[in-house]
């Protein structure tokens, strides 16, 4: 192994994170030797579960599966904002230091830890509250030029991000369900990310959304984690529980008279599974009715825009980035997606952003709750 990739070691990271915690905290604590092997020792465990947790498909009791999905998931969630809060209490005591005085900092020093601990705490609590609770619905207005009055109030119920999986069970989708279906909107959108895992593991749970209905049908779209967990197949059952799949194509529906194009696309990662599914938003408009009253497409990952403004949508409905999913990763989230949570415009392009229906990883919506999404089309101005 050369001295570049040792360097790049996930193992690294892995070992340096609870190696700096255990560093910066456990002394200032006060809790004394014993104490101080017994953080060291949860540290060692938990960087043992997380993988585990994320690779429990191979454990074959069930019960044991979820028990260390659910202790991964939380210790991952956790150690997160643990790391954080350390370099961020490191950041005041270095500022006190320089700015004020050497005294003073060191004052601070046995305080800070606890209050470091305590936050973290606080954060991990009730950050899964608020991800294990029924998604809020969220408004949203979106004024089309040229919307004809018959699609005037047009609603789209949007579900993303759901990731069934390990925490995410049948229970949590029964409550979606009931939500969306309780909207009453003219149509339902998934955009991606639906499962985490095979569909033998996980039909049983995905099977409440064959109830899902609406005036103008149930449409899907893939998003990569699709493809991380068997897209055919998945294709497939989301085909049998009645939604519509859409690949790189379009409906149009008539809606008290007027037209109104629907197109879904594949993941923007989709070829690197597939090389005859690229994700193209011009083909999936390809032979569309130029007279449509509103043309809308359901990419999962925002950075689809571009394609999408110009093959000439109107609309863009996507998820992907979970709005950051838990503090403070909301804020470096759109260092990475530039459309990152919310209503976005791109020269003649509106594009909508959810911040997920459920969540990844770890069971944390601390500062950006989930969400299920009630668009309607409005009618604009020039």
């Amino acid at each position: 192994m050369t001295a570049r990739r040792l360097f790049l070691n996930p193992l690294w990271l892995v070992l340096s994170l609870p190696a700096y915690i255990c560093w910066r905290l456990l002394p200032a604590l006060s809790i004394g030797p014993l104490g101080a092997f017994a953080g060291i020792g949860l540290l060692i465990v938990c960087c043992v579960v997380i993988p585990l947790a994320v690779r429990n498909h191979s454990i074959r009791n069930p019960a044991l599966a979820d028990l260390l999905a659910w202790v991964g998931v939380l210790s991952m969630g956790f150690f997160s904002s643990l790391f954080v809060f350390t370099l961020l209490r490191d950041l005041v005591l270095l500022g006190a230091h320089l700015l004020l005085s050497s005294e003073l900092a060191a004052s601070l020093v046995g305080p800070s830890a606890s209050s470091t601990l305590a936050l973290t705490v606080f954060v991990t609590l009730a950050g899964l509250v608020i991800a294990r609770r029924r998604p809020q619905v969220v408004d949203v207005d979106i004024p089309v030029i040229g919307l004809p009055e018959a699609l005037h109030g047009f609603s789209i119920a949007q579900i993303s991000d759901v990731h069934v999986g390990p925490t995410i069970k049948r229970g949590f989708v029964e409550g979606i369900v009931a939500l969306v279906n309780g909207l009453k909107t003219d149509l339902i959108a998934v955009t991606g990310d639906l499962v985490d895992g095979s569909v033998q593991q996980l039909s049983p749970h995905t099977a409440p959304l064959a109830g899902l209905a609406a005036r103008h049908g149930v449409y899907f779209v893939t998003g990569n984690h699709e493809y991380y967990s068997g897209e055919r197949a998945w294709t497939a059952e989301i085909r049998r529980l009645g939604l519509q799949v859409l690949k790189n194509e379009h409906v149009v529906l008539n809606h008290n008279g007027a037209l109104l194009v629907l197109a879904g696309v594949t993941d923007l990662s989709a070829h690197h599974f597939d090389a005859g599914q690229q994700s193209d938003p011009a083909a999936a408009l390809r032979g569309s009715p130029a007279h449509a009253g509103a043309k809308i497409l359901l990419a999962h990952q925002p950075n689809s825009a571009a394609g999408a403004e110009g093959a000439g949508f109107d609309v863009q409905i996507s998820g992907h980035t979970h709005g950051g999913q838990f503090w403070p990763w909301n804020f470096f989230v759109r260092f990475f997606q530039p459309f990152t949570g919310g209503l976005y415009r791109l020269k003649n392009l509106w594009v909508y952003v959810s911040r997920g229906t459920g969540y990844w990883g770890p069971p944390n919506r601390f500062g950006v709750p989930s969400e299920i999404t009630r668009i309607r089309l409005v009618s604009a101005t020039a």
